[in-house]
């Protein structure tokens, strides 16, 4: 399989976390251990979309044009790490906490714990890291 074939399929992978995380954290009572505040997943949500926008721009426009240059490209890579790491703060809602007084882990009905979030956010960063490489080498 080629790199961009793969670069592509990791968007289009990166574009379904943005929106099933913005769908799970749309409840007051998400799941999780903790609370977060309810900025983050908006912020999530924005910078994934101007990612999104922005990436697909820089892969399917020519280098020569303005949406295929280096300005787009930069600020591409710049949302996407923007919402890898919002992504990761997310998660932070599952960490353990220990002590007599700790909350217990609140569920939802999309999954029984943190294996779906690990999936989509660590896959996130793994992908931005792929996204990042791409875009360096000149690779899409």
């Amino acid at each position: 399989m080629s790199f961009p074939i793969v670069v592509w399929i990791l968007t289009a992978l990166a574009a379904v976390a943005i929106v099933l995380t913005r769908l799970r954290m749309r409840a007051s009572d998400a799941a999780g251990r903790f609370s977060i505040s309810r900025r983050l997943p908006l912020v999530h949500f924005g910078a994934g979309i101007i990612a999104l926008a922005l990436w697909i721009c820089v892969l399917v426009a020519p280098e020569d044009s303005t949406l295929g240059g280096p300005l787009f490209g930069i600020l591409a890579i710049a949302a996407w790490w923007l919402t890898a790491v919002c992504g990761l703060l997310i998660l932070m809602r599952w960490l353990p906490a220990k002590g007599r007084h700790a909350p217990e882990a609140s569920g939802d009905s999309w999954s029984d714990g943190p294996g779906l979030s690990l999936l989509a956010h660590l896959g996130m960063v793994v992908g931005v890291l792929v996204f990042t490489y791409a875009y360096l080498t000149a690779a899409v």
